[in-house]
């Protein structure tokens, strides 16, 4: 099977995810409870923070050492130094706005806030479908920095952690008066952006070799850069914190798992 062939189906997965997260607006009449949501953000935050460590920046460090760089870490450190700028370029520009703020974020626009809450969620999986292609496709390199079990593993922890996603977004937008099925339909439709991105991740692949490292830690900065911003001070609203860091711990401890077990 072609590696643009299994990206594409293991970003529609992570993007089925997303949908199967978003429906979840048919069974809560409100918020989803605090609690839970801490669980399933603080759950989010720690598989993307595991999986841009085991299947991003050790595989670039990795090639780094492969390719006798003079300074095998550079690649890795520069990519994902670049990586977290981009995604702070795009927060600064692109006009959104969070779920859990009131405040539109990017630069002015007359965007309706249900429009600008999709955008957010949207600019987040940009960078997790652009990981999931670039592992499938080094996965059919056969350079050995990324298996395909590796690459099937990654895909499994981003869809994981897309439900959540998938439910922060439609539930806030059934807040801002839309019915169930536009919420569900905008919701699921967040995570599309996942399928555009694995195919620009396979065909960055079959490009130059040489700045592959560099591919993959941009991927790794750009998750992190979500965890941080994002994720975690979500996970943590309130006065008691212990659940959002127990599941960023039950996240992380996941997908570690997941990859080593099928490496």
């Amino acid at each position: 099977m072609s590696p643009l062939l299994l990206a594409l189906l293991g970003t529609t997965f992570t993007f089925l995810a997303t949908a199967l997260g978003s429906a979840s607006v048919f069974l809560f009449r409100k918020d989803i409870p605090q609690g839970i949501q801490r669980a399933f953000l603080g759950f989010a935050a720690g598989v993307m923070i595991a999986a841009s460590v085991w299947s991003l920046l050790i595989p670039s460090l990795e090639m780094g050492i492969e390719q006798g760089h003079p300074v095998p870490w550079f690649p890795a450190a520069g990519g994902f130094m670049i990586g977290a700028a981009f995604l702070l370029l795009l927060d600064r520009l692109l006009p959104h706005m969070h779920p859990s703020s009131d405040e539109a974020e990017g630069l002015p626009s007359h965007l309706r806030k249900t429009t600008m809450l999709v955008l957010a969620v949207t600019l987040h999986n940009i960078p997790e479908g652009l990981a999931v292609g670039l592992a499938f496709g080094l996965s059919s390199e056969g350079a050995g920095a990324v298996s395909l079990s590796g690459a099937l593993a990654l895909a499994l922890g981003m869809a994981l952690q897309n439900f959540p996603e998938g439910a922060a977004i439609s539930l806030p937008l059934k807040k801002e008066g839309l019915s169930n099925t536009k919420s569900f339909v905008w919701g699921a439709l967040s995570g599309i952006v996942e399928p555009i991105a694995g195919v620009i991740g396979v065909l960055m692949v079959s490009g130059v070799t040489a700045v592959m490292p560099w591919f993959l830690s941009f991927a790794a900065g750009a998750m992190i850069y979500v965890v941080v911003e994002e994720l975690i001070p979500e996970a943590h609203l309130g006065e008691h914190s212990h659940t959002g860091t127990l599941s960023v711990m039950a996240g992380f401890l996941v997908m570690m798992v997941l990859d080593v077990a099928l490496a």
